[in-house]
């Protein structure tokens, strides 16, 4: 291999094919290719003809480092785990307007209509009336926009319950889809909740709560998002400090084995379930809640 040929440029050029065939290849070996030892590329672009000068050549540089850094931009947001984001995103974005909107239509329409609603479902109600004024029109069509956000929201939760499996089977079954989404949402990707510790893992979404603690304002949290699991919500709120730690253990090994694997592991579920039993036994056998500083049980990753 001739030094021209392990240049980036090196492929089609102008005059062998089409402009947009030189665009992508130059792209594709800068993106991609590799040299065994530096060299003087740009003089090689001008004697092999790539680049009439040395400034055309770090034009023609720029240019195809800027492709490159869009086209791996595209792919990064094509990826699966990355609409799982902009889906859970947008159901938090098209609740919270939906219920703004079905506040304000509700309040309206109660200085138009009697027996009024409330919430979203007095939305509802509001937008099935037949509008006489043109008031009504506008109170009635506000509500109608509250309800149509509502029904996108729970398409975005079916929207989830079909890609979450896909991108992370263990993940979504252990937690649900919307809030295996939120998790992966909330680490920044697939890939980067798989690389957390348990115990971060454990107190996403509990930021502000973890930062007052930080700053000697607030007791350390106990759990974030992963509260709204059955697992900890539905357990005593003595045992919830365990049950927190053992699930977020069982998360953090489900996302890894969702990443590096992509399979599902059956005994990630038999362990959880197992563990979950041991501490809910507790209150059937009137034991004392286990201390929050309990480490042997539930191990450094909740295993």
């Amino acid at each position: 291999m001739t030094d021209t040929d392990a240049g980036w440029f090196s492929g089609p050029t102008a005059d062998r094919g089409a402009e947009s065939d030189v665009a992508d290849a130059a792209r594709s070996r800068l993106a991609n290719g590799e040299a065994d030892r530096p060299r003087d590329w740009s003089t090689l672009a001008v004697e092999s003809g790539f680049a009439e000068s040395t400034d055309d050549y770090y034009d023609r540089l720029h240019e195809a480092s800027l492709a490159a850094t869009r086209e791996a931009v595209r792919e990064r947001e094509r990826a699966d785990d990355a609409q799982l984001i902009h889906a859970v995103r947008a159901i938090d974005d098209t609740e919270r307007t939906a219920n703004e909107l079905a506040e304000r239509a509700v309040e309206w329409a109660g200085t138009l209509f009697d027996d009024v609603g409330s919430g979203v479902e007095g939305a509802r109600e509001i937008a099935a009336r037949e509008p006489e004024s043109d008031a009504e029109r506008r109170a009635v069509s506000l509500a109608a926009r509250a309800a149509d956000l509502d029904d996108e929201r729970a398409e975005l939760a079916e929207t989830i319950g079909r890609i979450a499996p896909a991108v992370a089977p263990n993940l979504a079954e252990m937690a649900g889809p919307e809030l295996a989404a939120r998790l992966i949402a909330l680490a920044g990707g697939l890939e980067s909740l798989a690389k957390k510790p348990s115990g971060t893992v454990q107190v996403l979404g509990a930021e502000d709560a973890l930062f007052a603690h930080l700053s000697g304002r607030a007791p350390s949290p106990k759990h974030g998002i992963i509260y709204t699991h059955e697992y900890v919500r539905g357990t005593r709120p003595e045992d919830r400090g365990s049950a927190a730690r053992a699930l977020a253990g069982k998360l953090s090994l489900a996302a890894r084995a969702d990443h590096y694997a992509g399979e599902r592991r059956d005994q990630l579920h038999e362990d959880l379930q197992a563990r979950m039993a041991t501490i809910r036994a507790r209150a059937d056998d009137g034991g004392d809640p286990a201390p929050d500083g309990e480490a042997a049980s539930d191990g450094g990753d909740g295993r």
